[in-house]
């Protein structure tokens, strides 16, 4: 009994080792990120999304696909937050390009992701930027080249959310807007760290070599499949996928990882299927999907 109360005290200080080194490394990103993204939420959505709206007075075409994109990747909202904006600005006549430009981009990134993602090194972060840029870009085109005359999402029954930050006060309504940030990502970033100590104690390096580092396409492929199941919150996955980086795993693997994660969370889902219809929905998968993997190997192709 004395042994097997040894076994686990060890077992547990390893843990905490592993536990305790992530934490040191990612914290202050987490920190970052939640401060900078709160301050964007209370003082510069509404200026970002008039930003949007006030697009539909120029005449930029397809060109206006590359804006819509930039604001999608720089506004702070989720995706439940996202949808009933779109809808207001398809009520205002935008056209449905720009608008899934605005959603596909808004899906994969924001600033506060930005910030966790740095964590990972200027490699990973500039890939994880830059694709998430493209695929907006791409989901935007493909919009126009093949939806241009039939309506392609539908936004019934979306109304615009009544917003949260609504204290007079400035400073307490920033205070207001991080808490419940760190309260919506708090147990996610410490779920992730917890994983990544167990993989580095119990998961032995070269399997995830084998699994992601070995042959490229069957890593891509594997990273883009369990990002589907496996992603639920932004901060949570930095943890693990320092540590798959750290172990083996290719940086065109953690690519497809970075866009099949946030493109397939369950609660980005959910509200896609409203919109988009079961056709379109699948259709969407299917794109993520094949661009996660192109994505991939042309990281590996030039990383």
């Amino acid at each position: 009994m004395a042994e097997f109360w040894e076994v686990l005290h060890r077992e547990f200080v390893y843990l905490w080792y592993y536990f305790d080194l992530q934490f040191r490394q990612i914290f202050w990103y987490w920190v970052i990120g939640m401060a900078i993204g709160s301050l964007i939420s209370v003082f510069a959505k509404d200026r970002i999304h008039r930003l949007l709206a006030g697009m539909n007075e120029t005449k930029w075409g397809v060109f206006g696909i590359v804006p819509a994109c930039l604001l999608g990747i720089a506004s702070p909202l989720c995706m439940y937050g996202t949808i009933p904006i779109a809808a207001s600005f398809r009520r205002n006549g935008m056209r449905e390009d720009w608008i899934a430009a605005f959603m596909m981009a808004s899906i994969l990134l924001n600033p506060q992701l930005i910030i966790y993602s740095a964590a990972l090194g200027p490699a990973a972060l500039a890939v994880r930027i830059v694709s998430c840029f493209l695929c907006g870009i791409t989901a935007g085109v493909l919009v126009r080249l093949f939806c241009s005359r039939k309506e392609f999402f539908d936004f019934t029954g979306f109304e615009e959310r009544e917003s949260h930050d609504t204290h007079p006060d400035p400073l307490i309504r920033y205070l207001l807007n991080f808490w419940r940030n760190l309260k919506a990502t708090g147990l996610y970033f410490l779920a992730g760290i917890l994983l990544s100590a167990l993989f580095q104690r119990y998961v032995p390096q070269d399997l995830m070599v084998r699994l992601f580092g070995g042959d490229r396409a069957w890593g891509i492929l594997m990273a883009a499949t369990i990002g589907v199941p496996l992603y639920a919150c932004g901060g949570g996955t930095i943890p693990l996928l320092q540590e798959w980086l750290q172990s083996g795993m290719s940086l065109g693997s953690a690519a497809a990882f970075m866009i099949t994660g946030p493109a397939t969370k369950i609660t980005n889902l959910g509200a896609l299927k409203i919109v988009l219809g079961l056709g379109r929905f699948i259709l969407y998968l299917v794109f993520v999907m094949a661009f996660s993997v192109l994505t991939g190997l042309l990281t590996d192709l030039f990383f």
